[in-house]
């Protein structure tokens, strides 16, 4: 596949990055030579210095050729001609446009997107992706990582394990026998910041953080069995008053009226803005740095925080901040790669991280075939796969036994008529049935092959 990417700065290096090593023929246009530079000097994809909305510079990108353009450069504007672009003089099949400004998303003015005027296939929010991972996370405490799949009939989860977890030092083939009628799957551990696949002999240790897959049903139960039984926040303090905080207050207000919710915003005009469009979110004016204002906010008695202000040491420090003066659980935007491996150690208790949502949402329209669902997690480490098996499928009708899985790759549910199976050696593949496997990243060309005929991943 001939796949155009607009943009040089980290979301288009990721995607560039994870494209190129699925054996995809990928260029990457920025203004930026340097961004360029690094691009190509870090993956095997081809660079060009330009701006990605001239038509020149698409045709020597080799448009005319190309199955897909992704533009995800820093100006929304640039992302829309660039698409209009490509498909007026290039007829580009698929075009995805990241848009951060949310007045082009407002639902007055959808058909600006349509076929007739902006024919731009995929519209990606980042502000609303990330906003709706943080909500996730407030929906099941003491989840690092919530990810809906199968129409949210599972959902993969990550949590830590802290000294009190029941399961420390337990064998994963004994989860079964511990908890048989609760429906739960270990797929990825990470343990000293390494992704591993486990074995069914492999045993959990504490600090690892464990990706399972559960049913929706028994969430609760799930995370009270790896030692989380935080009771769902009911008083919410959120720093920075931007696009997410003010999503994250609005869908708090529409979806969980017994939330109490305060938001903080320094800006002065921001902060009238954001209270004239909240009802209920008590909107305070001060910065979250300064112990006086999260104390007037009563973050003693808040059970989480969450902190999506613009500016990465204000999230941080100021989560730390709110912990230090009694806060239950913190739950932190980080935008920068620098600060990932820190913020865990330092006692943030789970980060957001744009750019990773961003590239999921982009990814999961990249795939072809039977594809359904994809999330990358860990900064592209892993994938969480979702598909459907088809009639003519090569793997219908087999047991998980008999199919010759590459070590690194597991399969973590079947759904099946709405029903969730947790996969056994002796469970059978049929036609129509979801699947959900997880996989190392450098592993994704063998799913592709072993699949290619069968589930049609990609």
């Amino acid at each position: 596949m001939q796949v155009i990417v607009c943009g040089a700065g980290q979301v288009g290096f990721n995607i560039a990055r994870q494209l190129a090593s699925e054996a995809n023929d990928v260029t990457v246009i920025d203004v930026d030579a340097e961004r360029v530079k690094r691009v190509t000097d870090a993956i095997d994809v081809k660079g060009l210095v330009g701006f990605a909305s001239h038509p020149p510079v698409l045709q020597q990108a080799g448009a005319e050729d190309a199955d897909m353009i992704i533009a995800v450069t820093i100006a929304d504007e640039v992302n829309m001609i660039a698409c209009q672009v490509a498909h007026s003089l290039f007829n580009v099949p698929t075009k995805i446009a990241r848009v951060r400004h949310q007045s082009y998303l407002e639902p007055a003015w959808r058909n600006m997107f349509s076929r007739d005027h902006l024919p731009i296939d995929v519209i990606i929010s980042p502000e609303v992706e990330v906003a709706r991972a943080i909500i996730r996370r407030l929906e099941v405490p003491g989840a690092l990582d919530v990810i809906p799949m199968a129409e949210d009939r599972v959902r993969a989860i990550a949590v830590r394990l802290m000294a009190d977890c029941p399961l420390l030092n337990t064998p994963l083939y004994e989860l079964t026998e511990l908890f048989p009628d609760l429906k739960i799957f270990v797929v990825g551990i990470v343990r000293n910041d390494e992704l591993i696949v486990p074995r069914s002999d492999t045993e959990m240790q504490e600090g690892d953080e464990v990706y399972f897959i559960t049913d929706t049903e028994h969430v609760r139960r799930a995370m009270a069995a790896f030692g989380h039984e935080e009771a769902e926040a009911r008083r919410i303090i959120i720093i920075g008053g931007g696009n997410i905080g003010l999503f994250v207050a609005r869908e708090l207000e529409e979806a969980h009226p017994e939330v109490r919710c305060k938001l903080i915003e320094i800006n002065e005009h921001r902060a009238k803005a954001v209270a004239d469009e909240l009802g209920r979110t008590t909107v305070l004016l001060g910065d979250a740095l300064e112990r006086e204002i999260l104390e007037e906010a009563n973050v003693a008695q808040t059970e989480t925080v969450v902190a999506v202000s613009n500016d990465d040491e204000v999230n941080i420090l100021s989560s730390l901040l709110a912990k230090r003066l009694g806060a239950g659980w913190a739950i932190t935007l980080v935008n920068s790669t620098s600060y990932g491996p820190l913020v865990g150690q330092l006692g943030v208790d789970a980060v957001v991280n744009p750019r990773g949502s961003t590239v999921s949402t982009i990814l999961q329209h990249v795939r072809r075939g039977r594809i359904r669902g994809v999330h990358s997690v860990r900064e592209g480490a892993g994938e969480f796969i979702e598909a459907e098996a088809l009639d003519t499928s090569a793997i219908s009708g087999k047991r998980i036994r008999d199919i010759r899985l590459p070590k690194g790759i597991l399969i973590g549910s079947v759904v099946r008529d709405g029903e969730v199976l947790v996969p056994r050696g002796d469970t059978e593949i049929r036609a129509r049935d979801r699947v959900v496997l997880f996989t190392n990243a450098d592993l994704i060309k063998k799913v592709e092959k072993l699949f290619s005929v069968g589930l049609e991943f990609f």
